[in-house]
């Protein structure tokens, strides 16, 4: 991959399965956590390489990802699968993307197809990776949480650049126990700020997620469509 490497670690921000979540009168703050603990690695995995990429190419168009790289989660972290061409990066993201506080942060059910265009890539994709690295090295939710708050302290984790943003349009999405597909959309990251796009107001498709942990403020717009065409629930949000 582009500047990181043949095998690296990575993680998506599950944010969207905690706003999802928020419409869900199954989990509330006062619910025990369902996955209290790190499961066995073997439940992260999918054993079909193959499975594995198209799964992670299902997160945006074909005339996205087609050309997109793409990773696959291995012991050792996220291994390139496909060598791409557009800048556009394609990898299906495990539950420890999510909040440090969420139930489902161990959740081994979860897989979330993600599509990092250049600019997500080079300056969001740095999070994830980190993030992973310390999974894989046994920390715990509050350690993981910890140790990235350090590194943006220490300016060890880069500035996201203008325009970062992502594609989760899978149809085979996994979200969370509660929502599971919830709904194809975009995501756009900006610094952490009261930028407002109108988001969260009445009839506005636009949905604010502020992410305080990892300095930033995420933009959710829920589109009609799954990344093969087909329509998608209309639901609110």
């Amino acid at each position: 991959m582009r500047g990181h490497g043949t095998t690296i670690c990575t993680a998506v921000s599950l944010l969207i399965a905690t706003i999802a979540a928020r419409s869900s009168p199954a989990q509330t703050a006062s619910s025990p956590a369902a996955y209290p603990a790190m499961a066995p690695l073997d439940q992260y995995m999918i054993a079909d390489r193959d499975a594995e990429v198209a799964l992670a190419r299902s997160a945006a168009p074909a005339s996205i990802s087609r050309n997109a790289e793409v990773l696959v989660l291995g012991r050792r972290g996220y291994e390139t699968a496909v060598r791409g061409t557009n800048g556009f990066t394609c990898v299906v993201e495990r539950s420890w993307g999510a909040g440090p506080d969420d139930p489902e942060f161990w959740n081994p059910s979860v897989r979330a197809p993600i599509c990092f265009n250049p600019a997500a890539d080079r300056s969001y994709l740095p999070l994830t990776i980190r993030k992973t690295a310390l999974v894989l090295a046994g920390r715990s939710a509050a350690q993981i949480a910890d140790s990235i708050r350090v590194a943006w302290d220490t300016r060890a984790l880069p500035s996201l650049e203008a325009g970062a943003m992502c594609y989760m349009m899978s149809p085979h999405q996994y979200l969370n126990d509660h929502d599971r597909q919830w709904r194809p959309h975009l995501m756009f990251f900006v610094p952490q700020a009261n930028a407002s796009w109108g988001a969260d107001l009445a009839g506005s498709p636009v949905i604010a997620a502020p992410d305080v942990p990892d300095h930033m403020t995420v933009f959710v717009i829920p589109v009609g469509r799954w990344s093969d065409g087909t329509g998608a629930p209309a639901d609110a949000h």
